[in-house]
C-alpha cells in the first residue's frame, strides 16, 4: 500500500514516518506540506491512502478531500487536534480519523481499515453487515449526501473526542455528536460496555488483556487498537470478559 503524508509541521510528519516504518506491507511514497502541494503529489502518485492533517495553510485538509473525485479517490485518514470541525468533515467519507499525537496501534488500525475499504472496493461487494441485536440502537450521523444511519451491533468501539465522538466500524469512523453520559443510557452494556469515561468497547472483539500493573488493564481489539480500561471499571470489565482479577 502507497501512502502519501500530509501535513504542515515537520514534526508532525517525521513521527509519522517513523510510525509507518513499523507497519508491514506500506511504502511512504511521498509528503506534503500543504492543501495545494496534497493535490499535485496525489495527481503525480497515485497513493492508496492519504494521511491528511485537517489545518494546513493555503487549503485545509477537509477542502482538499473535497475537491479529489469520489470515484477513484484513495483512501483518507484525517490527522487531527480535534479543535473544530466544518460541516465538511461530515461529507468526506474518511476511513478514519486519527487525533494528535498519534498513537501506533490507532494508526495501525487506521492502516488495516483501508486496507479493508479498498478490497471491498475492488471486489464490488459490500462489507458484511453485522447481525442486528434486539438492543442495538442507531445512530444517524451526517454523510455526503444527508445521513447514515449506523447501527451500534456494527461498532468495534466509541471513542470520546471533546465535543463528538467517534463510532468505530470495521470499514470507517464516524463522527457523531453526542455526551458520553447520553450514550451510556442509550446503549445496552451487553452489546457495548463503558471501559473508561472516554471509551465504550464491544466486548466480542476483544483479542487480548493487557495487565498493566497496580491492577490496570487495557483490552486489544481485532485490528490491534489498544484500549484503556479506567480503574472504576476494570472489575466490572473483568467480570464480562470471564477473566480472573487476580
Amino acid at each position: 500500500m502507497r501512502v502519501l503524508l500530509v501535513d504542515d509541521e515537520p514534526a508532525a510528519l517525521e513521527r509519522l514516518q517513523a510510525l509507518f516504518e513499523q507497519i508491514a506491507g506500506v511504502e511512504v511514497a511521498g509528503v506534503a506540506r500543504n492543501g495545494r502541494e496534497a493535490l499535485e503529489q496525489v495527481q503525480a502518485l497515485k497513493p492508496d491512502l492519504v494521511m491528511l492533517d485537517i489545518q494546513m495553510p493555503e487549503r485545509s485538509g477537509l477542502s482538499v478531500a473535497a475537491t479529489l473525485p469520489l470515484e477513484d479517490r484513495p483512501e483518507i485518514v484525517f490527522v487531527t487536534a480535534f479543535e473544530m470541525y466544518g460541516a465538511d468533515a461530515f461529507d468526506v467519507e474518511a476511513a478514519d480519523y486519527l487525533l494528535k499525537p498519534v498513537r501506533f496501534d490507532r494508526l495501525r488500525q487506521a492502516v488495516e481499515r483501508a486496507r479493508r475499504r479498498r478490497t471491498l472496493k475492488e471486489a464490488a461487494a459490500p462489507a458484511e453487515p453485522a447481525s442486528l441485536a434486539p438492543e442495538a440502537v442507531s445512530f444517524w450521523v451526517p454523510g455526503r449526501n444527508g445521513h447514515v444511519r449506523v447501527s451500534s451491533a456494527d461498532l468495534d468501539w466509541i471513542e470520546a473526542a471533546r465535543d463528538y465522538v467517534l463510532l468505530h466500524t470495521p470499514t470507517r469512523s464516524h463522527i457523531h455528536r453526542v455526551t458520553m453520559t447520553a450514550l451510556e443510557d442509550m446503549l445496552d452494556p451487553e452489546l457495548l460496555t463503558r471501559v473508561h469515561r472516554s471509551a465504550f468497547v464491544n466486548l466480542n472483539r476483544v483479542q487480548e488483556v493487557q495487565r498493566q500493573g497496580k491492577g490496570l488493564v487495557s483490552l486489544v481489539l481485532r485490528d490491534g487498537v489498544n484500549v484503556a480500561v479506567g480503574p472504576t471499571y476494570v472489575k466490572a470489565v473483568l467480570g464480562r470478559l470471564g477473566v480472573s482479577a487476580g
